[in-house]
């Protein structure tokens, strides 16, 4: 189109004759004009092109108003083409921008003379004003239809994006050009003297547009950088370069941007929005041309942890303010690449904990805890996954192997075995080691209990062929033994049974047995032990050890619990779990209430006297509450150890059959009244904790252990230990949490309100004496304090005394609650 233009205005010049000498000096000037105009431009970069906004519109407009048409279309393009030849730009940009210019030139041309413009303005003004608006608009928005498509296509920039940009200040720049093109061209009207004013005048108004552009972009840098430093506080390092890559392209307006990390071998490369690769540093850029390097180093330059490269396809110098930008997007890349690093290696730590807490490190299976743990979501949960079993596996004469061949190789059999277990095992099944050469596989989801036999069978089956062992083959026999989840009991108890069938299979020489209850041994130790309960009263075989209870923010002792022992001779300690249930139902209910009483009591008076004045708490059987003379013989042996009645919590359990007794309502009132304490124990595992609640005359209130153990995993644990928190509070008892067994536990258990609890993280149950020690010697050097403090002191509220509603007793202290 511009050579055209070219070639028609040359031609239209040679059929007019020679030029004289006004009409050349014409050209000259607006060839001069339009240089000076094409010099004086703002210049902005977009990735590795540079692009310039100037006023050559406003020259060529008013040499086409005052000179002839064919003479300003050369003029335009000599002089666009002189400025460009000495800002020595690439032949295409060169090309380009002159051709472009003089097609304006020409379009203005033709414009102007189907308007029927004359020079000097003739006739009226406004239609010479609205014929330059007319023709002002066309070049403008050619000049932009020809630029901004080419300009996208060259930095790969949306042209929509590339529009919006500074629209407002193009705008507005357009109009002040357009002013001067109208000022100029009256004042060559009326008198050319004035033309004096109109270089200061283009001058200012291109330096106000100048500063105005500049202000604007250095605003926007700023604002993308702060965007774009938030956007890298995240701890995922994957996140942390994928933002920094396609957020610095756009920031610094680069083709391509390359993070190199030190660390892992790692790099990443990505344009504006995507991400074009990540791997490897052996693989090279596809974007050729300059590159920016910076390294990524904090503020102290201590710390190293890669490179930054901004890629451009030609060449690009930073500005000055470019730079800085660019370091302290480095410095911030750099502490945001350090952080996700630093938690991705603590990440990777505690998982390596969490999975070496829950797995045999030998054998990579599943250990015991990890067992009970699914067994206990799978038991709670077998409504609807099927039917739950467990197989126990022990692996018959296996000491040979170790005292033969030695531990190794010992190690290498145990290694092997889990190898054939979890490979006969299907999808579901969990298979773990237990310790020794016992293997346990958890059978989840089956169809009906028979199945179990057939699974037990093919995993023993896996370890029929012998094993390779260093160029040996070794046969390794094994015993089984089948369990299915019992109503009750939970996973604990099957494990037991399982382990019952397995020596079941020992014993009768068999692979593999299957738990039946009427050849369950430890159940009928159980009647035989009931026989023997006249002998252990009389013999004073029944002991008591003592678990202390804590304040949970402070970890001083505030009481502790008596737990009977039953120290057989031939069994020796046995649970009293075995014994109770005949002990209740012997006649020596009594005689064996008051040897525990007694000696729960004289331990009280020990430790008052030395310096511990500590409440005893003591475990009722119900069956004792039906008996009248309950309270007389509590208060005579109270009396006789010479102890307050406070000094001593009888711990009730819950009982359907408590709350229809009138007697026990009897005993326990007169209980209280004589200030023997009272506390209901295994809150909320009963049938009727409320109705109890609401009769029983009590205390505390003490959490079940199984809630405490679950409140991490379960929302309903949680549940229920906050409803009897807020129910303690707003009935005025004391609330003490049982199995707490982890210090995550007892600070959960305190920021919730719970003041005091007991469990192994505090101590387990030992005699009197050994706690006597324990407290004398304390935690830290302080006596009495079995944990460090929760909280600072003065950082815990002591609530006001309380008073239950109905009078029932006095007023009851509640729990220190955080402030």
């Amino acid at each position: 189109m511009a050579a055209t233009a070219v070639l028609l205005s040359v031609r239209a010049i040679s059929q007019a004759g020679m030029p004289n000498a006004p009409d050349l000096l014409r050209a000259a000037s607006i060839t001069v004009l339009v240089a000076a105009a094409a010099t004086v431009n703002v210049r902005i970069r977009i990735r590795a092109t540079t692009h310039g906004v100037s006023w050559t519109e406003v020259a060529v407009l008013v040499g086409l108003a005052v000179a002839p048409i064919p003479w300003v279309i050369i003029a335009t393009g000599l002089g666009t083409g002189i400025v460009r030849v000495l800002s020595r730009l690439a032949p295409l940009k060169l090309a380009f921008g002159v051709a472009k210019e003089t097609t304006l030139a020409a379009i203005g041309g033709i414009v102007l003379t189907l308007a029927g413009w004359t020079w000097p303005m003739a006739g009226s003004l406004d239609r010479a004003v609205w014929t330059l608006v007319m023709t002002y608009l066309i070049v403008v928005v050619l000049d932009e239809a020809l630029a901004l498509p080419t300009i996208a296509l060259d930095t790969r920039t949306r042209v929509r994006d590339l529009f919006r940009e500074h629209l407002d200040l193009r705008l507005a720049s357009a109009a002040a050009r357009f002013l001067v093109i109208i000022a100029t061209l009256l004042l060559l009207n009326s008198n050319p003297t004035f033309l004096i004013v109109v270089p200061p005048l283009a001058l200012s108004l291109h330096l106000a547009y100048s500063s105005r552009i500049h202000s604007r972009l250095e605003r926007d840098a700023w604002q993308r950088l702060a965007r774009t430093t938030d956007a890298l506080n995240v701890v995922d390092l994957d996140k942390v370069l994928t933002t920094a890559v396609t957020q610095a392209a756009e920031l610094f307006s680069a083709d391509e941007v390359e993070i190199a990390l030190r660390e892992g071998d790692r790099t990443v490369r990505g344009a504006a929005g995507t991400l074009t690769y990540d791997g490897p540093a052996d693989r090279s850029s596809a974007v050729g041309g300059s590159v920016t390097e910076v390294r990524l180093e904090g503020h102290n330059r201590t710390v190293d942890v890669g490179t930054l490269r901004l890629r451009f396809r030609g060449p690009v110098r930073l500005s000055e303010r470019e730079q800085y930008t660019l370091r302290t997007f480095a410095s911030a890349l750099c502490t945001a690449v350090r952080n996700a690093q630093a938690y991705a290696e603590l990440a990777r730590v505690a998982d390596e904990h969490a999975y070496a807490a829950t797995h045999d490190a030998l054998t990579g299976l599943a250990n015991r805890r990890h067992l009970l743990e699914q067994g206990r979501e799978q038991l709670n949960a077998r409504h609807v996954d099927g039917v739950t079993a467990l197989v126990l596996i022990d692996l018959n004469h296996f000491k040979e192997v170790n005292d033969t061949l030695g531990h190794a190789a010992g190690d290498q059999v145990l290694r092997q075995v889990a190898d054939r277990l979890r490979g006969a095992a299907q999808g579901d099944d969990l298979v773990a080691r237990l310790g020794g050469d016992e293997f346990a596989v958890l059978l989840r989801g089956l169809p009906a209990p028979a199945v179990a036999a057939h699974r037990a069978e093919a995993l023993l089956a896996a370890l029929h062929e012998p094993l390779e062992l260093d160029g040996m083959r070794i046969s390794v026999e094994a015993s089984g033994g089948i369990a299915v989840a019992p109503a009750s009991g939970g996973v604990a108890e099957l494990l037991r049974r399982a382990d019952v069938a397995m020596y079941q299979a020992k014993r009768a020489g068999q692979r593999l047995s299957t738990y039946a209850p009427a050849r369950d041994t430890a159940d009928l130790g159980r009647l035989t032990l009931g026989g023997e309960l006249p002998r252990a009263v009389a013999g004073h075989e029944f002991t008591v050890n003592f678990q202390p209870i804590v304040d949970l923010g402070t970890g001083e002792v505030t009481s502790a619990e008596a737990l009977a022992r039953w120290h057989h001779p031939v069994h020796g300690m046995i649970d009293p779990l075995r014994f109770l249930e005949a002990v209740e139902r012997s006649g020596l209910l009594p005689a064996f209430a008051e040897a525990i009483l007694d000696q729960a009591l004289i331990a009280a008076d020990s430790w008052r006297t030395a310096g511990f004045d500590l409440p005893v708490a003591v475990n009722v059987s119900p069956r004792s509450l039906l008996d009248a003379r309950f309270p007389g013989s509590v208060l005579a042996r109270l009396r006789a150890h010479d102890l307050p009645p406070d000094r001593l919590v009888l711990e009730l359990t819950e009982t359907l059959t408590l709350s229809q007794l009138d007697v026990v309502d009897r005993v326990l009132t007169r209980l209280r009244d004589e200030g023997v304490r009272l506390a209901l124990d295994d809150f909320g595992t009963g049938y009727s904790s409320l109705s109890l609640l609401s009769r029983i005359p009590v205390h505390e209130l003490k959490i079940d252990r199984s809630f405490v153990s679950a409140m991490e995993s379960s929302a309903e644990a949680s549940a229920v230990i906050r409803s009897t928190l807020d129910l303690g509070r707003s009935l005025g008892l004391t609330v003490v949490a049982e199995g707490v067994e982890s210090e995550p536990q007892r600070r959960a258990l305190w920021e919730a309100g719970c003041v005091s609890g007991q469990g192994h993280l505090f101590g387990r149950p030992v005699p009197a004496g050994t706690l006597l020690s324990t407290m004398h010697r304390g935690f830290g050097g302080r006596p009495g304090v079995l944990a460090p403090p929760l909280h600072d002191t003065g950082a815990v509220l002591r609530l006001p005394p309380s008073r239950r509603q109905g009078g029932r007793g006095r007023s009851e202290r509640l729990p220190h609650l955080p402030a």
